[in-house]
């Protein structure tokens, strides 16, 4: 159970509860108001028609007729675009920004660079427009035209005059005695090295009979979604509304109005379709102050949108690393210690979202060392990106357990079934579920691993090889509050779902609807999911982590649940029996028996403008319990 809040006079009218919320690696402890009800999980002996069924997509029609609409198809009356001037140099400072050949080309209309700002503005955690050059493409100044190629043109006019430094680009440069520094005192980023043990790593090499070490690396990697980062911006008196192609709508809000000095309020973010975001795209960026700065300016919307080079150069990536891994085992295949030294250089900025955690929670082992140091270099900053820091780790440590299953001589399935982890090692806590054992063993009767000896022999051709791997992950993947839904009914029985979630392609939308449906009792077909829009939806955080469905699930199951009550409170009006006795399906109110029945519509119909409504959150995760995902995968390659 989660501990109740500190509560003053009055309290138990509504009960707050601490819970902590583990997100991408970080964990974070919120404060929840308890739902009115929380139902029991869905398991496997519920019986489920709609939820883990196949179903077309329900925005599969919109997209595959172009009628969706991305934050890059946005039209506004009058609307200019905005371009962003950057800087040629990876370290050093702007002396002179001459934007006369900009505003003498036809079509230019402005040029703002940090001396136009109204205060200080950071985006994306780093000072807008900042003189001083981190990293080669930073944002030093942007241009507003009436068209994007006349901005872009005009972005290419602006001149900028420079005192260039020394850069370092690679952690080794970075921890060179005298090198030169990216930002504050060191490029040693404060805190590292971030040391943590478990047992004694000098005492597991001991019990050791065999003893592999391996070196790793892995390289920077580009998210390079689809729609690029894009934000259009219009002022209507002091209210700002922007359309985003975004993973958090309210996380843009906040920032934006933090930035701008607004009210909340008066900020408004809609984001409909998006055409992918990984992890880069969970901030107000400088193309989204670039443009609400533009259009207060100008008086008319503006559009900023990231070109696919700017997208490759500036808009986030995960980072390479450097990975030293020591295994220890017994003979009969069990670890004795796991040692990792992992570097990592974040670029000019970013967060310690590094590979060590995954050597902490993957397998039983009584003796774990990790040791990451992250660094500061002249590149782009990091950023997360699909499970940052845990892919790389998984990369390093899977493969050091099938060399270390080479020097044993034993099937490396067979390791890593001896050093199965039953329970979260890490954190010294019991796990909510772990299948991984069940993935283990229905992955290689399906893949047919027993026989993998046999078809390597089979190839076609003496110059043909074949091999044969697999690899198994951990992820938190548990979600958390906060996160609310509203479900109502129309009087055509129509249901509506909405949620300030996001939906970047992932399938958000069909998965609520489906969750709804199921919990109300409509069909798949009547139920609509309306998100994206600060103004007109519920809070829900940011679609990261793994996290949108197991945040907003919950909370439109219990919204669906509480507007199915009061459907059969009201139907059991007019079929004159007790809502106990009545039971919805398909959009149909039946009595248990089944002798009488009604369909949503005739009872929404009688109702007129009564509108059924739910209100339904996401209630506190449960104490001292590891909400991980897991997952094996096998794969065959053959090579010429």
């Amino acid at each position: 159970m989660s501990t109740p809040a500190a509560a003053g006079k009055g309290a138990g009218v509504q009960r707050f509860v601490s819970t902590v919320v583990e997100v991408e690696g970080r964990s974070e402890t919120k404060i929840v108001e308890m739902p009115d009800f929380e139902p029991a999980p869905w398991d496997e002996s519920a019986t489920l028609t709609i939820v883990g069924q196949r179903v077309p997509r329900v925005d599969a029609r919109e997209k595959v007729t172009g009628r969706a609409r991305f934050t890059t198809d946005i039209q506004r009356p009058g609307m200019l675009h905005a371009a962003i001037v950057r800087a040629t140099i990876a370290s050093g400072r702007v002396t002179a920004i001459d934007p006369s050949g900009a505003l003498q080309l036809t079509g230019v209309l402005d040029v703002i660079s940090s001396a136009d700002l109204p205060h200080p503005i950071k985006a994306g955690g780093a000072p807008l427009f900042l003189p001083a050059v981190s990293y080669a493409g930073q944002p030093i100044a942007a241009v507003c035209a009436e068209s994007r190629e006349a901005a872009l043109a005009g972005a290419a006019a602006v001149r900028l005059t420079y005192e260039a430094a020394p850069f370092v680009l690679t952690f080794e440069q970075a921890t060179a005695p005298g090198a030169p520094v990216v930002r504050g005192t060191s490029n040693v980023r404060r805190g590292s090295p971030v040391e943590v043990t478990r047992g004694d790593a000098a005492r597991g090499l001991a019990d050791a009979h065999v003893v592999i070490t391996r070196e790793y690396r892995t390289p920077c990697v580009l998210h390079t979604p689809l729609e690029p980062h894009s934000a259009v911006a219009e002022w209507e008196d002091d209210r700002l509304t922007i359309w985003e192609s975004t993973q958090g709508i309210f996380m843009v809000r906040d920032q934006v109005a933090m930035e701008l000095r607004l009210a909340k309020s008066k900020v408004r973010v809609i984001k409909d379709y998006m055409g992918g975001g990984f992890g880069a795209k969970n901030h107000a960026g400088p193309h989204t102050f670039i443009a609400a700065l533009f259009a207060r300016r100008t008086g008319h919307p503006v559009r900023c949108v990231l070109e696919r080079d700017e997208e490759q150069t500036d808009a986030g990536n995960r980072p390479s690393t450097r990975q030293v891994v020591t295994l220890g085992a017994t003979r009969d295949g069990r670890l004795t210690v796991i040692d990792a030294t992992c570097e990592v250089p974040l670029g000019a900025g970013g967060w310690e979202g590094g590979p060590a955690a995954f050597y902490r929670e993957m397998y039983s082992c009584p003796n774990v060392r990790t040791v990451e140091t992250f660094v500061h270099v002249n590149t782009p900053a990091m950023m997360a990106f699909r499970a940052p820091g845990h892919v790389e780790g998984a990369f390093a440590l899977e493969r050091a357990m099938d060399v270390l299953a080479g020097a044993l001589g034993m099937d490396p399935l067979a390791l890593r079934l001896v050093n199965f982890s039953e329970r979260d090692e890490e954190k010294q806590r019991e796990y909510s579920s772990n299948r991984l054992r069940q993935c283990y063993d229905e992955g290689a009767a399906r893949f047919g691993w027993a026989d993998r000896e046999a078809r390597r022999q089979g190839a076609t051709a003496p110059h043909i090889r074949r091999g044969f791997g697999l690899a198994a992950q951990v992820w938190g993947a548990g979600g958390g509050p906060p996160a609310y839904a509203t479900v109502r009914l129309n009087s055509d029985a129509t249901v509506d779902v909405l949620s300030g979630t996001q939906d970047l392609g992932t399938g958000a939308r069909t998965v609520l609807a489906q969750i709804a449906a199921e919990a109300l009792g409509a069909r798949l077909a009547d139920v609509r999911v309306i998100l994206g829009d600060t103004e007109r939806t519920p809070y829900a955080g940011n679609s990261w982590g793994s996290m949108t469905t197991a945040s907003v699930g919950p909370a439109v199951r219990s919204g669906a649940m509480e507007a199915q009550q009061r459907l059969l409170q009201a139907a059991s009006q007019m079929m004159e029996c007790h809502p106990e006795d009545l039971v919805a399906h398909d959009s149909i109110i039946s009595t248990r028996d089944n002798a009488r029945q009604m369909s949503f519509a005739e009872v929404t119909t009688k109702l007129g403008n009564v509108m059924i409504m739910g209100h339904g959150s996401r209630g506190p995760n449960p104490e001292n319990v590891g909400l991980m995902s897991f997952g094996v995968q096998f794969a065959e390659v053959e090579v010429d």
